[in-house]
């Protein structure tokens, strides 16, 4: 089967993924596109307007409009795209909510291409609302390596909570709770954060507006808060398997959390709020709580980090879990979009 994938991204394959910190949407791209190559597919990237390049093991073109004609023609993103690619089954994936979807310059390629839509679960596609009235397809994200291979069990580690995501993401919200309620109560408890710009790609206006809540961080080291630079993903799945349990707030602006899904196949339980949709990502009660207050939330992080019979218990159901859809299932899910 011909395939022709484009990104207003960066051109990145897989093996950055192991180099360097890496974005949830560059990530999900590059691996869903080995796996169309793993699968034996003629596969045709588009992204920039730079030379044709074999790059990160996959080969690349400009975005340039034409060309031979495709079994399945996505779209990352960006409906726009759809102007630069050949004829084919259109398919338009989206990552983040769908309301920049009501924007004219949107609606226009909507309307010329009229592409299949995949969305990543429940809450993301509820985000497309009634209009465009687009039937969403709902093809979850896999797991990258090392973290599709899952863990071993172990027992407690030390009294030590992971934040993994955009700093500007619930993140003040969790230092409020974490001095004022979880600290307090948990006096050896540190809460270690992997979090900056550059995840993505050292954006300057994304560190820019990171840069004060990062700050109020930095100045709660009394209270057990540490800062480290973003990891590749086998040292955080390293950090994953030493830590205690994960704590993120959500943001409306979530679609799937590959941080919690990674923690979750490592075996890590989590404490989350309803926001997003991140409390798809967890079994509530079994894996990890979703919390409907900061009360909640407190008090059920205070009693992962302290009640090892609590934490054993959601430890072993979380990996029981298992480190969900390989990549291979999710290209196979795409390749029915033909």
């Amino acid at each position: 089967m011909r395939i022709v994938m484009a990104t207003d991204g960066p051109r990145l394959g897989p093996a950055v993924l192991a180099e360097r910190p890496v974005g949830g949407v560059e990530t999900a791209f590059a691996l869903l596109a080995e796996a169309f190559r793993r699968r034996g597919h003629q596969l045709e990237l588009r992204a920039g307007h730079e030379p044709a390049a074999c790059q990160g093991g996959l080969a690349w073109s400009p975005l340039a409009r034409g060309g031979a004609p495709a079994a399945l023609v996505i779209a990352n993103r960006s409906p726009r795209l759809f102007r630069w690619l050949p004829r084919g089954r259109r398919v338009l994936w989206l990552h983040n909510p769908a309301g920049y979807l009501r924007k004219l310059r949107n609606i226009l390629p909507l309307l010329a291409h009229w592409p299949r839509v995949v969305t990543l679960g429940p809450s993301h596609s509820a985000s497309l609302g009634h209009w465009p009235p687009l039937r969403p397809v709902e093809i979850p994200l896999a797991l990258a390596p090392p973290f599709d291979a899952g863990a071993a069990p172990r027992p407690p580690g030390p009294p030590i909570a992971i934040f993994a995501s955009n700093p500007r993401r619930g993140l003040n919200w969790l230092l409020d709770l974490w001095a004022a309620r979880i600290r307090p109560a948990v006096p050896e408890a540190e809460l270690h954060l992997y979090t900056g710009a550059a995840t993505y790609g050292g954006d300057a206006r994304l560190a820019a507006r990171a840069a004060p809540v990062l700050a109020r961080a930095a100045a709660l080291a009394d209270a057990g808060v540490r800062i480290f630079d973003p990891l590749p993903r086998p040292a955080l799945a390293a950090r994953f398997r030493e830590a205690r349990l994960m704590l993120y707030r959500g943001d409306t602006g979530e679609t799937f959390c590959l941080a919690l899904a990674e923690a979750q196949a490592m075996g890590l339980p989590a404490v989350v709020t309803p926001l997003g949709a991140v409390a798809e990502r967890i079994r509530d009660g079994e894996t990890g709580l979703v919390a409907r207050d900061d009360a909640g939330f407190a008090a059920a992080a205070i009693r992962l980090l302290t009640e090892d019979a609590a934490w054993s218990a959601m430890h072993r159901a979380a990996l029981a879990g298992g480190p969900g859809p390989s990549w291979d299932e999710v290209a196979a899910r795409f390749e029915a979009l033909a």
